[in-house]
Formats: C-alpha cells, structure tokens, sequence
C-alpha cells in the first residue's frame, strides 16, 4: 500500500500530480521538495513508499541513479521524457520505474487504439500546435521548455505524439526530419519538428509540433480503406467519416487531470496496462535520439 509519496520539483507539472493523488485519496502524506534538494544525504534520511520524479529532465539520471542507491522495491513515476539523452540502464535494477505519458490514459487515444486496430490504414497525420508563452503565468524565458541545458525544447517536451504513435502502431521508421529554431521566441532550443515515417511499411504518418502558434491544436487525422476520422485532443472529440455514414463522438465530462489520475491508479494496481514501462521509456529515447542525430 502507498502511503507516503516523494515529489522531486517544484514546477506546474508537480502540482497536477499533487491535484491528482489527492483526488485518489487524502490520506497520502505527499512530501514536495526542490529538485536540487533530492541527494544521497536526503535519500538516506527518508523513507518513502513511492517516488515521483518532475524535475527538468537534465536532472532525471541522476535522480535515478540517487534512487537506485538508496531504496529497493518502491515505485518510481518520472515524468516525461525519461532523460534529456540516451542513457544505458542496468539489467538489473532495484526498483519499479514508469514514465508519465499521460495521454495514454486520455479517452481519445484510447478510443483510436481500440476501434483502428484491424483497419487498414494509409495515412496518418499528427499536428501538435501550441504558444509556449501562455502555457504557465510564469515568463517563458525561464522556463525548463526554453532552456536546453534542462532538456527543453519542442522533440523532448512534446514527445508526446512520438509516444502514443509508438504505443498504438508498435515499431516506426523515420523517412525525414526538420527539427529547428526558426522563431522569434526568446529560447535557445528547438521550436518546430517535423517529422515524415511509415509504419509496417503500407502506412504513412506525418507529424507537426511548434511551439510558436497562436492557435492551440491536438489532434490526429487518419484515413484509411472507406474511412476517415478526424480526433481533437482539445475538444475531446472524434469525428468518423464513412463517406455514407458520419458519427462524432464527444467526451464532454473529460478534464485532463483525469489522465493523471488514472495513471496513478494502474501503477498502484500493478496490473501497468497502459502505463509507459521503463523498458518502452528507453525504446522511446532511442528513437528521439535518432531523430536528433537525423541531420
């Protein structure tokens, strides 16, 4: 049983996973602590039963490392991405680590993997579109995501897309990448990605992130044998055209703190039917590793 719960970081994404372990219960004892206060000398003073990991992902491996060298059988969530770079983990590891790809657990998503399983598909078309100065109250410019020494940048924070991409189809392969600057924004990492693959070689995808549109959009578009459907991430809605038949599907209760919670529920059940293992994690670095040595 969880009952006493580290969060490692003290920014946005910290405070919904607090908002979301209190929707499971009140009686976790929740303890917040900066990132650079979480050290071999703090572990060794503490005991916890699960360990959550937000700090900037620069600081992710050797938050791991401190972990494996103070505690055996806990559960560790870290938030997405795994690390800022490729690293090579033991076989042999003393605890149990997860990575926050919370969107799995987003009724959308879950929606797609169900109903496109055994359809044949030709396309698929991913834009993740988004404005980073008005993603928290604090000045962007500060930020983890505009600073690349903390891992920022569009490829590692909206890995996302690459995730879920990858948990529904399996293996990708990539064709082409464009992975730039090319905004005015005041932040020396990467604002736009590109990125062109296929998948069990019939099926082609594209997918557009930015950081620099004014007009936020989420959403996936898959066509395929007498069909077409059209997801909004944003909206919570799925709209399937058949050519005869057209049948939207809303999702209207949806709160996006929901995801996190629900990520929370299947670690603690330990069934892990949609949470990211560390085994699919890495696999994910790979593949973001190749795409950042693409060029």
């Amino acid at each position: 049983m969880v009952k006493k719960i580290l969060i490692i970081g003290r920014g946005s994404i910290s405070s919904k996973h607090i908002l979301a372990l209190k929707l499971i219960s009140k009686k976790f004892e929740i303890i917040n602590i900066s990132s650079r206060k979480f050290n071999n000398n703090y572990a060794k003073q503490n005991f916890f039963d699960m360990i959550v990991i937000c700090s900037p992902s620069s600081f992710h491996y050797k938050h791991m490392q401190i972990v494996e060298q103070n505690f055996n059988n806990i559960k560790v969530l870290i938030e997405k991405p795994l690390f800022d770079k490729f690293y090579k983990i033991k076989k042999k590891i003393k605890n149990k680590y997860f990575v926050g790809y919370n969107l799995r657990f987003h009724p959308v998503i879950n929606y797609l993997k169900k109903k496109i399983s055994n359809k044949k598909i030709f396309s698929i078309n991913i834009i993740s579109h988004s404005f980073l100065p008005s993603w928290r109250k604090k000045n962007y410019t500060r930020s983890v995501s505009a600073r690349k020494k903390l891992g920022g940048g569009i490829l590692l924070e909206l890995s996302h897309e690459l995730d879920y991409l990858r948990w529904i189809f399996k293996n990708i392969s990539i064709l082409n990448v464009f992975n730039r600057k090319i905004s005015n924004l005041k932040i020396n990492t990467d604002d736009i990605l590109n990125i062109s693959g296929k998948i069990r070689k019939k099926i082609f995808f594209n997918l557009n992130s930015n950081f620099f549109s004014r007009i936020n959009n989420r959403s996936i578009k898959i066509d395929g044998m007498n069909f077409s459907i059209n997801a909004n991430l944003i909206k919570n809605k799925i709209e399937v055209n058949s050519g005869q038949r057209k049948f939207i599907k809303k999702f209207s209760k949806f709160n996006i703190l929901n995801t996190y919670k629900d990520q929370y529920l299947d670690i603690f059940s330990n069934k892990n039917k949609n949470v990211c293992t560390l085994s699919q994690g890495l696999k994910l670095m790979n593949l973001i590793q190749e795409i950042k040595n693409y060029d």
